[in-house]
């Protein structure tokens, strides 16, 4: 089952990447006890405008590659923080200033990070 997360994590980068999404984080979960999944995959975007364009991105690339839809999606009204939840994996497309605020990678320091080099 990690290989499928695994992959939908790529594919989740690949769709942030298409929008030029920056800062992309994965934290594996999976050595954490009672995590609420096994992966997070954080990035942002510069407006609401760009979030709203990453999400959109990750919700097709992964319907497309993975024939599955987020069980959940919250925060496209404002577009300031999207919280897409695919079950095995969450992701998180922040406006610099909430990513900041929320500090998620602070939260989850004990996990295992990658941090993905922005494509300029």
């Amino acid at each position: 089952m990690a290989d499928e997360a695994k992959i939908l994590v790529d594919t989740i980068v690949e769709a942030i990447q298409e929008k030029k999404g920056k800062k992309i984080v994965t934290i594996d979960l999976r050595s954490i006890p009672g995590g609420i999944c096994q992966y997070f995959v954080l990035c942002e975007g510069n407006t609401p405008t760009q979030t709203s364009a990453i999400s959109d991105s990750v919700w097709d690339f992964v319907r497309k590659r993975a024939n599955e839809k987020p069980y959940v999606m919250d925060g496209a009204r404002n577009a300031e923080w999207i919280a897409m939840d695919y079950g095995t994996v969450i992701v998180h497309i922040f406006l610099p200033d909430r990513r900041d605020h929320y500090n998620l990678e602070h939260l989850w320091a004990d996990a295992k990070m990658t941090r993905i080099p922005d494509l300029d």
